[in-house]
């Protein structure tokens, strides 16, 4: 007789978001190749794909408690992991002959990283989205209010502002320090994540979790 117990149910909200981050983690690297302006300020694409990382796991922390939250970034390291491990062994891979020189070219020069990138990025990612979590959570205090509207907002922009300023301090040094003066591009980067962290991120938690409400059918 077979005694397994049938396996746990999770709500729809936490699966959907799980999938999300995990696709959020992997094409975060890729999308860094691309720099974008916000004025006087030069941003690479990737922190787009990080914020949404910040707003999917502050909205399970919202709804499913910090402890979830900090698994669902613990467990992120997996897609990150088999991705950079494949990316590896298709570079590995020998090239069709048919394959034109310059696309062979151009798909190298964005996946062939120094190993220091390849290691900053994970330690970056690990220590940014957990403090994100944990400086989400204790904003919350005991009331109510921090948890709706403006408040909830206000939290995520906080915590946002300041992970994203230790997640480019992290990169930047461990991946460039000795190689150029990083200094402009410290403040650079931090400047623009932290304007985005208050411009973006806000209305993106919001949003995610009244989606998150609705998928598991609870009412705002």
């Amino acid at each position: 007789m077979d005694q397994t117990s049938p396996a746990e149910s999770i709500p729809r909200s936490l699966f959907v978001f799980s999938l999300l981050y995990g696709g959020m983690t992997v094409i975060a690297g890729v999308l860094a190749y691309k720099q974008f302006a916000i004025g006087p300020l030069v941003v690479e694409s990737g922190i787009l794909a990080f914020l949404l990382l910040v707003v999917l796991s502050s909205a399970v922390s919202q709804l499913h408690g910090k402890a979830m939250a900090d698994r669902l970034v613990l467990w992120g390291f997996l897609p990150l992991a088999v991705s950079i491990g494949l990316i590896g062994l298709v570079l590995l891979l020998p090239a069709s002959p048919e394959m034109p020189a310059e696309n062979l070219a151009a798909f190298r020069q964005v996946h062939e990283q120094t190993p220091r990138i390849m290691a900053a990025g994970p330690v970056a990612y690990g220590v940014s989205l957990l403090l994100n979590v944990w400086i989400f959570d204790r904003l919350r205090g005991k009331g109510g209010a921090s948890s709706r509207g403006f408040w909830l907002m206000a939290r995520g922009a906080i915590a946002s502002a300041i992970s994203q300023a230790v997640d480019t301090l992290i990169f930047i040094t461990l991946a460039f320090y000795g190689e150029f003066p990083i200094g402009s591009l410290l403040v650079g980067q931090a400047i623009a994540k932290i304007v985005l962290s208050f411009v973006l991120v806000p209305f993106l938690i919001l949003g995610a979790v009244a989606l998150a409400r609705r998928l598991d059918g609870v009412k705002a």
